[in-house]
């Protein structure tokens, strides 16, 4: 047992690494170690890194640096380095950061226990085997967000060729759990409290394809909503060309999945779409067949813009489609020419002030179509999901369409005391251009 040895792990990048550090907490904690949020007071310090872009590439090196003070000055012995980032760069890491200790990549968190140990006997260890091996069992977890809405990983990896990203690189190809592990862990979550399930992968909607041969994400759906306890499911980062016609059907007959979708669409021209090594036809075609079947769907999706090759004509061709479709939930992103990739070979790269020139033009946009978009619920009530205690009589919580982190929140008053968790009807009596304000509705 580990007793005496205390670990501190940051967690950086996406809900995906999220479930990944909370499987690494689980192993360790089995093996008898304890954990502390201070740094400064750790034997072991792991970070969890993100590589999918340069800006989180940057900002795990700039953490690496900085907790790498605490082995000169604190009682840090193991300096350890998770996820992505060495999947990419291990030789450099080491190179150019001595003060780390060990590195594990995605595909070997179930080795951590060991890199750990080793590296404390004063080893250096460098845990980097195949990407593609998928865990035999389901992994202990620590939750470490809030335990009424958590994560759940059914897959890992991506077959999609995009051009412009790194993943399948980083977390080799698709690999899904079982139905029954998944089950099994969605079960477990349910009776430590969890009220809302996110599911989440590279694809969500590709889900079952490598283990049956065909998708199997509406009959997972349909097992998961049999659980008595759980009362919202939703789905984030599905693909449109796997989103076929069964599972919008079972998201209108299934009350429990909530009336929501993650979809990065990328970009609307078939030009672009082409170039991005994307396989979609219509995006028109695909948003009027989402909102035919689930007339109250809320749709979350990305677009980059400044690819390159995107030309005035295909961005005004973004534009018309985002100011026609008012899709609810958009992000957008300036392309970021990723090291690895085919994209950021081409030569028909774009300035950078002109990329930035056109995320802001689209982010004006986008924020006038959430502000219009929040204006129409005013008036209408709807059940939320209590997430924390503001303060005097004030709450912060989700309705059915908003999903949590990367969405707005709803504001309301209640004199009943509520928990999190707790599901509540509130009447909508303010919009601002991504939250809502209301308050408990008294029929």
């Amino acid at each position: 047992m580990q007793n005496n040895i205390k670990i501190n792990l940051l967690a950086l990048g996406c809900p995906k690494n999220r479930v990944d550090s909370e499987n690494i907490l689980g192993l360790l904690a089995e093996k008898g170690f304890s954990f502390t949020a201070r740094p400064e007071e750790a034997e072991v310090i792991i970070v969890n890194t993100c590589s999918f872009i340069a800006d989180a590439e940057e900002e795990s090196i700039e953490e690496i640096l900085k907790l790498a003070r605490y082995k000169k000055n604190a009682s840090c012995q193991v300096l350890l380095v998770a996820g992505c980032l060495p999947s990419r760069y291990k030789a450099a890491l080491i190179a150019e950061i001595p003060e780390i200790d060990a590195i594990i990549t995605p595909g070997n968190i179930k080795d951590v226990v060991s890199v750990v140990l080793n590296s404390l006997q004063g080893q250096k260890v460098i845990c980097v085997k195949s990407n593609n091996s998928t865990p035999d069992r389901s992994l202990p977890r620590i939750i470490t967000g809030s335990p009424h809405s958590v994560y759940i990983k059914i897959a890992d990896g991506c077959n999609h060729n995009c051009t412009f990203c790194i993943i399948p690189q980083l977390r080799g190809k698709y690999k899904s759990r079982s139905l029954e592990e998944i089950v099994s862990e969605a079960q477990q979550l349910v009776l430590q409290g969890a009220r809302e399930i996110n599911l989440i992968a590279q694809d969500t909607s590709f889900y079952g394809t490598d283990l049956y041969g065909q998708k199997k994400l509406p009959l997972l759906l349909k097992k998961l909503c049999k659980i008595t306890e759980l009362k919202w499911l939703r789905i984030l980062y599905a693909h449109p060309l796997h989103l076929d016609q069964g599972l919008l059907k079972c998201l209108a007959e299934e009350e429990k999945i909530c009336a929501y979708l993650d979809i990065p669409l990328q970009h609307v021209s078939p030009e672009i779409l082409q170039e991005m090594g994307r396989g979609e036809s219509s995006i028109e075609d695909f948003v009027n067949k989402c909102r035919e079947i689930v007339p109250s769907i809320v749709l979350r999706s990305t677009f980059i813009v400044g690819f390159p090759g995107e030309k005035r004509k295909h961005f005004e061709q973004l534009m018309r489609f985002l100011k026609k479709y008012n899709l609810e939930r958009v992000g957008v992103f300036p392309y970021s020419a990723e090291e690895g990739t085919k994209a950021a070979q081409k030569i028909s790269q774009i300035p950078v002030r002109l990329k930035k020139y056109r995320y802001h033009q689209a982010m004006s946009l986008l924020k006038r179509n959430s502000f219009t978009n929040n204006k129409k619920l005013v008036g209408q009530c709807f059940d939320v999901m209590v997430d924390e205690f503001c303060q005097k009589d004030y709450y912060k919580g989700r309705y059915f369409g908003q999903a949590p982190e990367i969405d707005g929140r709803v504001y309301f008053k209640s004199k009943q005391r509520l928990s999190p968790g707790e599901i509540v009807e509130v009447k909508i009596t303010a919009a601002a251009s991504y939250d809502l304000l209301g308050e408990k509705y008294h029929s």
